[in-house]
Formats: structure tokens, sequence, C-alpha cells
């Protein structure tokens, strides 16, 4: 009996290993100071004509205080365009966008709908005028002053791709946009540090993220999946180009506080995170294998599942009466709260994010009863779902 709960203990370990590994050197990285790592040789201070494309689908209501927040930024050396995606449209989001002196891109295409499409469309048409990078920002977005400045210093160094910090605008609705608020300053603001520090490729979050011409050119945005932004960063990767992050500037979005639709909303997160691990995890492996070592972080990045699973699987390998996963267990445990803690410290966060995390385990339970959900998300016919949007006055 013994033997069999050995088995089962570091069967149940080797389970969420991968991403304890990743969680560590994550942490580690996103805490140290930055290291200054030298710009790219073709580095360039000529000014830089700079694309703001924002998707939006049936955004009527809000799109005026995107582009008004838009044309707030500091342009920094070069001129910036803003560009709204009218994708699909049932309102008048076109006309409203418009209004606003943007240019409207129009796109009626009912049997392809999605994100990916729409910034598919909307770079096919840009490249053939002289933009020479495109800045990706949601229409329910706030973004900070120094958005496009920060965007032309990273691409005047050279970079291929650029990714900001992205964040809960509206943390105080309720608990549950308060958890989110830590978990984003997790997978959105540590992270990423601790992929820049080990001079690793930071990710593309979907949001107030960056990509040249030249990486346009040689990796076309056809990413049409529910998950399309973490696609496309495999995809560049294996065509060994890097995003930098931005860690001066951020944009913020606001959650749902209500439970419909952020059940949407997470189902289709992270339902299309599980298909992307489905799907990408024997290329990468594969890759790793035959010795293109850049492969091996983002095949980490898949394994590492989002947290509340993760701390599942790590409380499932307590159950054995085996030392060495308890052991591993704990350790998993104490790493995860260290991981939290840094996010919050780093991110910014304060007090209430701290007392938002005692509730931690309502909020793991929740995900649970979103499984079916998740699964339905990670199907490959899985149809993308605008998240419902709430008014500011939504009741908390």
């Amino acid at each position: 009996m013994a033997e069999l709960w050995a088995v089962l203990g570091i069967g149940l370990a080797l389970l969420s290993a991968p991403g304890s590994f990743e969680l560590l050197i994550l942490t580690v990285g996103g805490v140290l100071p930055p290291r200054r790592i030298p710009p790219k040789p073709q580095v360039s201070h000529a000014p830089l004509d700079l694309a703001i494309v924002v998707p939006a689908h049936n955004e009527a209501d809000g799109i005026a205080s995107c582009i008004a927040s838009l044309r707030a930024c500091d342009p920094g050396d070069g001129t910036v365009t803003v560009v709204v995606v009218a994708d699909n449209c049932e309102d008048d989001t076109a006309a409203q966008a418009a209004a606003t002196g943007a240019r409207v891109l129009v796109r009626h295409d009912p049997a392809r709908r999605g994100k990916g499409y729409a910034l598919d469309f909307a770079f096919r048409q840009l490249l053939t005028e002289p933009f020479a990078a495109f800045l990706v920002v949601d229409a329910d977005t706030r973004v900070e002053p120094n958005l496009c400045a920060e965007a032309q210093r990273g691409f005047q160094a050279g970079a291929d791709a650029v990714q900001c910090r992205y964040r809960v605008d509206n943390p105080d609705a309720s608990l549950r946009t308060r958890l989110m608020n830590v978990a984003l300053l997790a997978f959105n603001v540590l992270r990423p540090r601790g992929r820049e520090f080990w001079g690793l490729s930071v990710g593309l979050h979907g949001n107030g993220f960056g990509l040249s011409r030249a990486t346009l050119e040689a990796v076309p945005y056809d990413a049409a999946s529910v998950a399309e932004d973490l696609e496309y960063h495999i995809r560049l990767i294996q065509h060994g180009r890097r995003v930098r992050f931005m860690d001066a500037t951020t944009v913020w979005s606001a959650m749902p506080s209500g439970e419909r639709a952020a059940s949407g909303q997470r189902a289709r997160w992270e339902g299309g995170r599980f298909r992307m691990i489905r799907e990408q995890t024997p290329i990468l492996l594969r890759g790793v294998l035959t010795g293109r070592w850049r492969e091996a972080e983002p095949l980490l990045e898949l394994w590492l599942l989002p947290l509340a699973f993760h701390v599942l699987l790590l409380l499932l390998a307590l159950i054995p009466p085996f030392a060495p996963s308890r052991l591993y267990a704990l350790s998993g445990l104490a790493l995860v709260g260290l991981h939290v803690l840094a996010a919050i410290r780093v991110g910014g966060g304060g007090w209430r994010e701290l007392l938002a995390v005692a509730a931690a385990p309502f909020y793991i339970l929740w995900k649970l009863t979103l499984f079916k959900a998740l699964l339905r998300g990670a199907r490959k016919d899985a149809a993308w779902v605008r998240t419902d949007r709430e008014s500011a006055d939504h009741e908390r």
C-alpha cells in the first residue's frame, strides 16, 4: 500500500511541478531590479508613424471615452493615428468613433467573428500605408498619457513587439473584481517583469501591446482562436522574435463584477488557454527536444495553469500520505503565497488586495463551478462572445 501511495503522490506532484518551477523563476526575476538590456544594433531615433488599432464590436456607449483617452496621449517623437475597427457591429459604433475624429474601418463577416479576425483585417489594410508600428488597445480601455511615447521609444530601440502593464480599472466594484485585480497584477505585471529580467519574451496580453511593421510582415496576425494573443505570441517565439515589457506605462480595463458576465469572460479566457495547452504542447515539446530552446519557456507558461487550478493540484498532492509529495505541495503553496504578495508589491496594490486574498478559497470554489463552461471554451469550434459591459453604477 505504501508503494501505491508513493506512486500517487509523485504523480500528483509531477502534474504541477513544471508550473511551480515557472512560478519560481518568474517570481524571483519579477522582484529583482530590472537589468539594462542593450538595444538592438538597428536602434534609431527617427520619428515613427504609429497606428493605434481599436477593435470594437457593439461599443457605441464607450468608444468615445476610449478614443479621448488615446488622444490625450503624448505622441512622443512621431505621429499617432487612431484607427477603430467596427467589427460586425449592430449599433452605431462606427458613427460614434467617426464623430470623435478617429479613422474607422468597417468589417462585416458574420461567419468569421472575433478579435483575431478584426485585427488581421485592420493590419492587412494598414500595412499598405507607411506606418512603422501598431498598438492594439481594447475599446473599453483607459490608457496612461505616456503610452505612445513609451511605445515609440521601444520601437526606436529595435523592439519586435511590446507589451505594457494591463490592469483592472474598477477593482472596487466587487470582491470578484478585487481578486481579478490581484490576478492581473501577477499575470500582467510581475510575470512580465520576471521574463524581461531573464531576457525572455514577455508575452501578449490582448490589450496594450504593439507590433513593429517588420514583425507583422514576417508573422501575419492570422490567429483566430478565442485566445488569439497567446496563439500569436507562440508563433512569434517560433519565428525568433521577442516581446519587450513597457513597465513604465499602463492600460486599464473594467472587469465584469456580475457573476454571469464574469463567468462568461473566465470561460472564454481560460477555456481558450486550455485549448492552447492541448494544441501547442506537442508542437512546443517537439521544438524543445530538437534543440529550439527558446520554446521551453512558453511551454512552461502553458503548463502553469491559472492559479486557482494550480493551487487545486497542489492541494491534491497533499492527500496521499507520502512525505516527499506533501513537502513539495506545502512548498508549492508557500510559493504561490509569495508570488501573490510579490505581485501586489511590485504592481502597486495595497491593503485592500491583501484583504481580498483571504477570500481566495471561495474564488477557487467558484472557478470549479465553471469547469464545464471552460471545457466548452476549449473546443476548437468555440465561438468568440463579447463580454457584457457594465455601467459605472452597477450594483456592487
